[in-house]
């Protein structure tokens, strides 16, 4: 059995365009030697199955064997590693990014987005567990997405992990030492990962997919060097020399603080890719002009967190205007509307910023970020307040600012409770969605039942996430959260 599982792994990577016929014996060879083969015995496939179920079978193999200890982390060590037989090099796929960049920069990226998804570096298997759909608003359809793709670790894993040595190679997740990397008991890994090397602004950076993408071509762009996160005029130029680079491509920030900012705040990254979020395509509320600076066409988007949207033709215009609402609102602060620029040393203002390309125009997003806390909100006064901590209590960032709802997987089983509460057919719900579901009840009583409650759940989801979207909007849509917009506008 274990020669036809070979024998098929190697049918797929051929029929990938992984490997060319030259390489079948070569990396048949290498396979065999990650299960402790020194023979092969050529066997009649009758069926194909998918690269992410052969790799599977064969992990399960090297766990029966005792090749490796039946262990997430050591599976997915193992798996990283025999996908890494039919991979080339990182030059070897850099030269043919670029030889396919001089066709086009979308060929480029799709060539590197399939090599990522073919050798399962892209969890594609368990990425389709996710459950994904779009929820209507007045701002257009959100996108919403119960994050089933990263499997649970069993306890042995864990405290594996938790007694495990710690070392501090690679510095983290991001970094460019990731690449090819084997890992370990408490590092993902990363033996058949690669980068694609970038110049922006005479920078060295890296291209990489990311390996639970929430969206088409969901793309992370780092920094050579291991820095912090600083949103600056810098990172304007940045984004919009890679939009530059790749204008089928948006590129945008996490905010640089805590609570506004994205889970990894050690390394200097960007996200992007081949997708047009709900934020993208709404409309302007009204428009303004800044008289430095003539060419750049302004105006505040229509969405429910307070984005400035600039346009123009002009690059290095576009990145100072950036950088001149970049500078106010750092030192911006409106008591009236409970914005507070410094505590002491503590900053409390910054911009989750958004570059894309359309025709001839260049645009920057600047979505303006608070991250105070109260007493009535310890999280955060400009993040999800307690009402939707149910369905979203974590940070909003660059992704959910845009809007996508990355929802946390305890969330299945639990709608699917408040479903069936909702039509009687259970009276177990969890706490903390008790008043909700009885106050959706209430609602559809009439109305629901097993054809429809699914549709009309996922509806209250979204309203909810777009709720969590207006609580972190730091000028309400409101009178006065207008007025107060208009007053810092006009100190530009």
């Amino acid at each position: 059995m274990i020669y036809q599982l070979v024998k098929q792994l190697v049918n797929q990577a051929l029929a990938a365009q992984l490997i060319e016929r030259e390489d079948e014996i070569y990396v048949r060879n290498q396979v065999l030697s990650l299960l402790h083969l020194v023979d092969f015995k050529e066997m009649v496939v009758s069926e194909e199955s998918e690269i992410p179920d052969l790799l599977d079978q064969i992990v399960e193999y090297a766990c029966e064997q005792g090749i490796i200890e039946n262990l997430f982390d050591a599976k997915e060590i193992f798996s990283s590693k025999i996908m890494n037989c039919f991979i080339a090099r990182p030059s070897n796929v850099n030269q043919l990014f670029y030889e396919k960049y001089q066709q086009n920069p979308k060929v480029a990226t799709e060539y590197f987005y399939q090599l990522s998804k073919n050798s399962n570096y892209i969890q594609m298997k368990r990425i389709r567990n996710n459950i994904e759909y779009k929820a209507a608003t007045e701002y257009g359809e959100i996108d919403i997405t119960i994050n089933l793709s990263k499997p649970e670790k069993d306890p042995r894993s864990i405290a594996r992990e938790q007694a495990a040595e710690k070392t501090n190679y690679p510095k983290c997740l991001l970094c460019v030492e990731n690449e090819g990397y084997a890992g370990r008991i408490d590092h993902p890994a990363r033996s058949n990962h690669r980068m694609i090397r970038l110049n922006l602004v005479e920078e060295a950076w890296y291209l990489q997919f990311s390996p639970y993408v929430y969206y088409n071509e969901h793309c992370i762009v780092l920094f050579e060097k291991h820095t912090d996160m600083k949103i600056s005029p810098t990172t304007f130029s940045r984004l919009i020399a890679f939009v530059e680079q790749f204008p089928h491509y948006f590129l945008g920030s996490n905010a640089d603080i805590p609570i506004v900012g994205g889970s990894i705040l050690s390394h200097e990254h960007y996200q992007g890719g081949n997708y047009e979020f709900a934020m993208a395509k709404a409309d302007s509320d009204w428009t303004f002009a800044m008289g430095n600076f003539p060419h750049v066409e302004c105006s505040i988007v229509k969405w429910p967190m307070s984005v400035i949207r600039l346009r123009s033709e002009q690059k290095g215009e576009l990145v100072e205007a950036g950088a001149h609402i970049l500078a106010k609102w750092k030192n911006y602060s409106d008591e009236a509307v409970g914005i507070i620029a410094w505590n002491d040393e503590t900053p409390h203002n910054t911009i989750t910023p958004i570059a894309r390309k359309r025709g001839d125009f260049f645009e920057l997003d600047l979505v303006l970020r608070n991250n105070r806390t109260s007493e009535e909100h310890p999280l955060g006064i400009f993040h999800p307040h307690a009402d939707v901590h149910h369905i979203k209590k974590e940070n909003i960032g660059l992704i959910e600012v845009m809007g996508l709802a990355v929802l946390p997987a305890r969330l299945k089983e639990e709608l699917e409770d408040v479903e069936n509460y909702i039509i009687g057919k259970t009276a177990d719900v969890a706490n903390y969605h008790l008043s909700w579901a009885e106050e959706l009840k209430a609602h559809y009583h009439s109305v629901a039942d097993e054809s429809n409650v699914e549709s009309l759940v996922r509806e209250e989801v979204g309203k909810k996430f777009l709720k969590a979207l207006e609580d972190a909007g730091v000028f309400k849509r409101d009178e006065a959260g207008t007025a107060g917009f208009q007053r810092f506008i006009q100190s530009l």
